[in-house]
């Protein structure tokens, strides 16, 4: 059933008062997190890596050669952390048709007239493009890594192909960057949501006005508890 794969083990309405929703487990949240705290971590050490003026971030991580050593290890770290979570919300990320409805009237979405959208399940369209375009870019990332990471595998890739995984990796990281921005801001801009992976509850009126289909679906379900 649709409805049934945007419904997570811990997704319960908690009828208050006030009505919350519980959205994330503790097992999800500090797996969250681990993903970001190692991508930043990649994304400073890897800065570090990418230009001489840059290099004085090294600093943040004991030196060039810590630094070196340190970063292929966040990659790993970032790789692990995401697919545990990639395992757990791929289908809640699938795109359905009024998707590109949401797509289409973007600007009703900067400009707050949700109630002119179709209403939305567990993430909403540009949720969805950030969690796919995350999961290929880190994809890129540790393959063109590996390639590069010539303490354990120099022998197995030629020059020509470390030359392409050069470009390959730099080009992943300046986009896989850009997503992240864009995820934090989104996060910031539609206030209520850094909640749910904090706390991993949102109220009853951010999942109504954000998410109303997801809230449906769990009533539909029978997804209802009393106040915690």
């Amino acid at each position: 059933m649709k409805g049934a794969r945007e419904i997570g083990s811990e997704d319960t309405i908690h009828r208050g008062p006030p009505v919350t929703v519980s959205r994330y487990g503790p097992a999800k949240r500090v797996n969250h997190w681990i993903t970001a705290f190692s991508l930043i971590l990649l994304a400073l050490s890897g800065l570090a890596l990418f230009h001489p003026t840059l290099f004085f971030l090294t600093g943040l991580f004991g030196g060039g050669q810590n630094t070196r050593m340190l970063h292929p290890w966040f990659g790993v770290v970032l790789f692990i952390s995401f697919y545990i979570l990639f395992f757990q919300l791929w289908k809640a990320n699938l795109f359905i048709r009024d998707d590109f409805r949401w797509f289409t009237n973007f600007n009703d979405v900067i400009g707050g007239h949700e109630e002119r959208l179709p209403e939305m399940g567990k993430y909403n369209p540009g949720q969805k493009l950030i969690f796919w375009a995350m999961a290929l870019l880190i994809v890129a990332l540790i393959v063109s890594g590996l390639m590069i990471w010539d303490q354990y595998f120099y022998t197995y890739t030629a020059i020509e192909t470390k030359r392409i995984a050069v470009l390959t990796h730099a080009v992943a990281a300046v986009l896989i960057v850009c997503a992240f921005i864009i995820h934090v801001y989104a996060a910031f801009w539609t206030r209520g949501t850094i909640r749910a992976m904090t706390r991993g509850s949102v109220t009853g009126g951010w999942a109504w006005r954000h998410h109303r289909r997801w809230l449906r679906e769990l009533a539909g379900h029978g997804r209802i508890d009393s106040a915690e």
